[in-house]
């Protein structure tokens, strides 16, 4: 009987942990939103130019979201760059002699388990900026935007922010 119980017991854990996992995989995440831009390939000529484009990218638009404080405000400044972002893709792509094309939207989609250093996503879905290079078949760079997590400083590393800690800090005189 202790056998069948333990058993029995088993079986309910793992049955449990799998609807957990399923449903922990179609969550999602309002509180977010992420950017991703795709390279065309995993060739390394593909990678090379999806980081200069995220460069230009990441400049262009810092000082536009700088003054947005919700996700609302992110999602409807970078609505209102999408053209840009494309061009300025578009102009990086030509003056390296690709023959393909970018495209930006913002939308809702599943993403898996990502992690850099101290951050981690859980997998579900996200709303994001998606700039897709060409074929977009390649990896990725990717950031959260909204809440500011991560940015570029100067050395082209990451640098993360607590926005709840910036405001403690500010309201306490920190």
């Amino acid at each position: 009987m202790k056998r069948f119980f333990t058993i029995f017991l088993l079986l309910v854990v793992a049955v449990v942990v799998i609807l957990v996992g399923v449903f922990n995989s179609n969550t999602y995440h309002t509180e977010y939103l992420r950017i991703h831009i795709r390279a065309n390939s995993n060739l390394e000529i593909d990678q090379a130019v999806k980081y200069k484009i995220k460069d230009h990218v990441v400049d262009f638009l810092t000082p536009i979201i700088s003054n947005c404080h919700t996700k609302d405000d992110f999602i409807r400044a970078i609505n209102q760059n999408l053209y840009n972002i494309e061009s300025i893709a578009n102009k990086i792509l030509a003056q390296n002699n690709f023959d393909y094309k970018s495209s930006a939207s913002i939308r809702n989609e599943y993403f898996p388990v990502r992690s850099y250093e101290n951050v981690t996503l859980d997998s579900g879905y996200y709303d994001a900026l998606i700039l897709e290079l060409g074929e977009a078949k390649g990896d990725n760079w990717w950031c959260v935007v909204y809440p500011p997590l991560c940015f570029l400083n100067s050395n082209s590393s990451y640098v993360y922010k607590s926005r709840i800690l910036e405001i403690i800090k500010r309201f306490f005189g920190g």
